[in-house]
C-alpha cells in the first residue's frame, strides 16, 4: 500500500508536471495502487553532481524528464541569480527527450529575464562549449547522455569566464559550485515563470566553430579515412571541418550516420564497447583505408584505429592516442610556459615526455572538468578518449579537434614513408613502452561496485603474476586529489588503479606496465590482466 506521504508527494509532483504524458501515468499508478512503479520513480530526486545530471528517462524525480529537467533549470536559475549571472546558451543532442528538455530550459532561463541563446539543432558538444566563450555567456547547458544507452539523457553545465576564483573559461562546472546549485534545486520554483523571448543562434556561430579548427590544419592531404558518428550528432560538423580543412572527404559508415535515438546498431553507443566500431573496421579492410576515426555520439571523444602490420586493424587505446596527440603538439608549438595534462588514471608516460621538454605537467582527477582550469594548457587528455587539443578554442575535450589532428599527423607520417605504430614505437623505444589496458565490471546494483571496491581496499592482492606489492594508496585520503577508488603499485612499474565509473554503473580498473621491448610488454600486461581478472570476477 502506498502510504498517505508518499501519495501527497506524488500528487504533488503530478500538479507540477509539465508533461501531461508522465503526469497521467503516475495518476494511473496512483489509482492502481502500484507500488513497484511509484517506488521506483520516487526512490529520491536524480542527483546533480559535477557531471550535472545523467540517468534513465523515466518518470517522477528519480529520472530524466521533463520534470526534473524544468525543476533543474529553476534550480540554475536561482545560482545564476546569486551569482550576478545574466545569460546563457542551450544545446541539445539528438536522444530522446533531449529537444523537450532544450526547449523547457530555454523558457524558463528566458522567463527569468536572462538573455537566453539556444543552438539552432542538435550538434557536438564542444559547439556549445565554444558557443560558451564565443558569445560570453556566463552559462553553458548540454542536453546530453554522451555515450550512454538510448536508455539515457543527460544535462551539462558549463560556465564562462571566472567564478569564485576559479576560470572556467567555457568548461564544465566542479565543486563546490555543483552542490550550490543542487541545493538551489531542493529549494526550486516548482511553477516557473516561462517564456519563449529567447534567441536561436545564428549559423556564423557554427561556422566560426568550423573555421576555428580547420585553422588548426596546415598541410591537409589526401587519406583514405572512414568515419562513424555512432548514430549521434558528429557527422554534419565533422564533415564541414574536414572540407574547410581541404583533406579528401572521408568516408562515412552509412548504417550509422544519421542521427538516432536508439542506436540500432550499438547498444553501447561508446567506441570503447567491445563490437562498437566494427561496421567502420569492415569498411576500412574493404576499402583498403589510411586511417579510421569515431566519435561518440555527442562527438567530444574520439576513437582513432589503423591497420598496424602486425596485428591488422585494431582500434588504438586512448592512452596511446593521447601520447600520439601531447607528443605531436609539443613538438609542434614548444612553448615554454605551456602545460600538459592527464587524469590520474592515463598513462605515466605523457608526463615524461613534458619532463623532457621541460613543460609544466599536471596530474588531476578524472574527469575533463578538472583538465580544463590547469593554467596555460597546450593540450589534455584522459584515457577515455577524451582529448583537448585548441583549449583557447574549445576549453573541454573535443573529438573533432582532437580527429583533424590526427588525421595531418598520419598524412605527414605516410609522406615519409612511417606509420602511427612506427611513431609510437619511437616514443616507446625513448622512454620506455608504458602499456596500458582497463578491465570494465558492469553492475546492475550499485552496491555491488562499493563492495567490491571495498573488499580491494581491505585485502589489496599482495602480488600479480609473481610482483609483489609495493605501496596501496587510499585514494578517497589523498590530501592533493581526494577520489573514490585505489591505486596499487608492484615491482617494476606495474600500476593498478581500481575506482568506480562516474557516469556508468561500472567498476573500472586500471593497468600500466613499463617494458623495454612492446613485446615484452604485451606479455607482461596479458598476464597482470589475467591475474586480476581472477580476484575482481
Amino acid at each position: 500500500m502506498i502510504s498517505d506521504k508518499l501519495r501527497i508527494e506524488v500528487q504533488e509532483w503530478i500538479d507540477h508536471d509539465p508533461d501531461k504524458k508522465t503526469a497521467n501515468q503516475l495518476s494511473k499508478w496512483l489509482a492502481e495502487n502500484n507500488e513497484v512503479e511509484i517506488a521506483r520513480s520516487f526512490n529520491g530526486f536524480l542527483q546533480f553532481g559535477t557531471a550535472g545530471l545523467r540517468g534513465r528517462i523515466g518518470i517522477g524525480p528519480s529520472c530524466m524528464n521533463r520534470a526534473v529537467v524544468s525543476r533543474t533549470a529553476a534550480g540554475i536559475v536561482s545560482f545564476m541569480k546569486a551569482n550576478n549571472l545574466s545569460s546563457i546558451v542551450i544545446g541539445r543532442d539528438a536522444r530522446h527527450g533531449s529537444n523537450d528538455f532544450a526547449q523547457d530550459s530555454a523558457e524558463i532561463f528566458a522567463g527569468a529575464g536572462f538573455k537566453t541563446y539556444v543552438l539552432p539543432r542538435a550538434f557536438p558538444t564542444p559547439v556549445l562549449a565554444f558557443a560558451v566563450n564565443k558569445l560570453q555567456v556566463g552559462v553553458g547547458i548540454m542536453v546530453t547522455a554522451s555515450h550512454n544507452p538510448a536508455t539515457d539523457n543527460g544535462y551539462k553545465v558549463y560556465l564562462g569566464g571566472q567564478l569564485k576564483g576559479v576560470k572556467y573559461n567555457g568548461s564544465q562546472i566542479i565543486s563546490p559550485v555543483d552542490r550550490e546549485i543542487s541545493n538551489y534545486i531542493t529549494d526550486a520554483d516548482l511553477s516557473p515563470k516561462r517564456s519563449k523571448n529567447y534567441e536561436i543562434v545564428n549559423e556564423t556561430l557554427i561556422n566560426d566553430y568550423v573555421q576555428s579548427v580547420a585553422k588548426l590544419i596546415s598541410k591537409p592531404n589526401n587519406l583514405k579515412i572512414i568515419y562513424t558518428p555512432l548514430h549521434g550528432v558528429g557527422a554534419e560538423i565533422f564533415l564541414k571541418v574536414f572540407n574547410e580543412a581541404k583533406f579528401a572527404t572521408p568516408t562515412i559508415v552509412k548504417e550509422q550516420a544519421e542521427p538516432d535515438a536508439d542506436f540500432p546498431t550499438t547498444p553501447f553507443p561508446n567506441p570503447e564497447e567491445p563490437g562498437a566500431i566494427d561496421l567502420s573496421l569492415e569498411y576500412a579492410r574493404k576499402l583498403d583505408a589510411d586511417l579510421v576515426i569515431a566519435n561518440d555520439p555527442d562527438a567530444d571523444r574520439c576513437a582513432i584505429a589503423i591497420n598496424d602490420g602486425e596485428t591488422g586493424w585494431r582500434m588504438l587505446r586512448g592512452d596511446e592516442v593521447g601520447v600520439i596527440l601531447g607528443n605531436y603538439l609539443i613538438q609542434r608549438n614548444k612553448l615554454p610556459n605551456s602545460a600538459i595534462a592527464n587524469s590520474l588514471v592515463s598513462s605515466s608516460l605523457l608526463g615524461k615526455i613534458a619532463s623532457k621538454h621541460k613543460l609544466v605537467f599536471a596530474e588531476t582527477l578524472t574527469g575533463f572538468k578538472w583538465i580544463s582550469k590547469i593554467d596555460e594548457l597546450l593540450f589534455g587528455y584522459e584515457e577515455a578518449l577524451g582529448y583537448c587539443v585548441d583549449p583557447k578554442v574549445v576549453n573541454d575535450k573535443d573529438g573533432i579537434s582532437a580527429a583533424v589532428i590526427i588525421a595531418q599527423l598520419v598524412g605527414e607520417l605516410k609522406e615519409k614513408g612511417v606509420s602511427l605504430t612506427d611513431y609510437l614505437d619511437k616514443i616507446g623505444e625513448e622512454y620506455g613502452f608504458h602499456l596500458t589496458d582497463q578491465i570494465s565490471i558492469r553492475f546492475t546494483d550499485l552496491k555491488e561496485i562499493d563492495n567490491l571496491l571495498t573488499k580491494v581496499k581491505n585485502n589489496p592482492p599482495a602480488e600479480l603474476s609473481g610482483y609483489p606489492l609495493e605501496k596501496s594508496e587510499d585514494l578517497s585520503s589523498s590530501k592533493t586529489m581526494p577520489s573514490i577508488g585505489i591505486r596499487l603499485s608492484y615491482k617494476d612499474q606495474i600500476r593498478v588503479i581500481i575506482r568506480p565509473s562516474g557516469t556508468e554503473p561500472k567498476l573500472k580498473c586500471y593497468i600500466e606496465v613499463v617494458c623495454r621491448s612492446k613485446n615484452e610488454a604485451n606479455l607482461l600486461i596479458s598476464q597482470i590482466k589475467a591475474a586480476l581478472t581472477k580476484v575482481l570476477i
